[in-house]
């Protein structure tokens, strides 16, 4: 289930950086304000988290829209190539990290937050599992889909992944590259909103956890394969079943160097990712 929700973490990212070709630093801060959206309408509204992906996810996809129409665009507009976009983005996309982190951390503070919803434990293969965290992975898997089949089964999809492979030849055959950047971008948005809602209604969270969701999203997509929606959902498993292996097994304060010695791992047999294809 870990494995499930890094998956579903990393898929906006991915999305954002193998489209749109942002390296979005500030991924995290974005997951930790949709928590903070949930967390605010349940306790102040009492207004169910799985009801609240509807007024969340929705707010998620129009903040990143226009996030890129009015910060990033100007950088696509300058940027003579691809990797110096990257470059251009990183440094954008790093000081709007602390921005939004800042505003959290004004009308939240520091401390640590979390709510009850559906804690009710479940038996499942003789094992006990909350209802909450069951619930949201059996969410992942439905975004997850839902996003695999529109990728691969829409028009619409095959444009999105048309850009993402060569902007320059998509746009020989009436593709408007910079609206679907944007638009993949804002999805991109939609779905860390997603996961945030998800992941507050078992995790507890702070204005400073970003940071850490940024830094998990980015070993899955690069482990992966930018851009590789399968190689995200087997990296996200992966990172997901070492980190719980080794904190019931080993010692939990270990997580993070598993975390990292399984990505350099993958990298030195793999540079380009579990899927991703080396260029040339």
């Amino acid at each position: 289930m870990l494995g499930g929700m890094y998956a579903l973490i990393a898929m906006g990212l991915t999305l954002q950086y193998g489209v749109a070709r942002i390296m979005n630093l500030s991924y995290g801060e974005f997951l930790v304000a949709a928590a903070f959206a949930s967390y605010w309408l349940f306790t102040g509204w009492a207004l169910n988290p799985l009801v609240g992906l509807a007024i969340v996810v929705p707010t998620g996809f129009g903040v990143s829209m226009i996030l890129y129409r009015v910060l990033l665009t100007p950088l696509v507009r300058r940027a003579a190539t691809r990797d110096a976009l990257e470059v251009d983005s990183i440094l954008a996309t790093f000081g709007m990290m602390f921005i939004v982190q800042g505003i959290m951390l004004t009308m939240f503070g520091g401390a640590y937050f979390s709510y009850s919803f559906l804690s009710i434990p479940v038996a499942v293969l003789g094992e006990t599992l909350a209802l909450n965290r069951l619930i949201a992975f059996g969410l992942a898997v439905l975004f997850g889909v839902a996003l695999y089949l529109a990728l691969t089964r829409t028009r619409f999809g095959t444009a999105i992944r048309a850009v993402a492979v060569d902007p320059a030849a998509a746009r020989l055959v009436a593709i408007d590259v910079t609206w679907i950047s944007a638009f993949a971008f804002a999805i991109g948005g939609a779905l860390v909103a997603a996961a945030g809602v998800l992941i507050s209604m078992f995790l507890t969270f702070s204005a400073s956890s970003g940071v850490v969701f940024t830094m998990k999203a980015l070993i899955v997509v690069v482990m992966g394969g930018v851009g590789n929606l399968l190689g995200c959902l087997v990296a996200g498993l992966a990172l997901g079943l070492s980190e719980s292996l080794v904190a019931t097994f080993v010692d939990p304060g270990l997580t993070l160097a598993v975390n990292f010695a399984l990505f350099l791992g993958v990298l030195l047999v793999k540079p380009a990712g579990l899927f991703g294809r080396a260029q040339r």
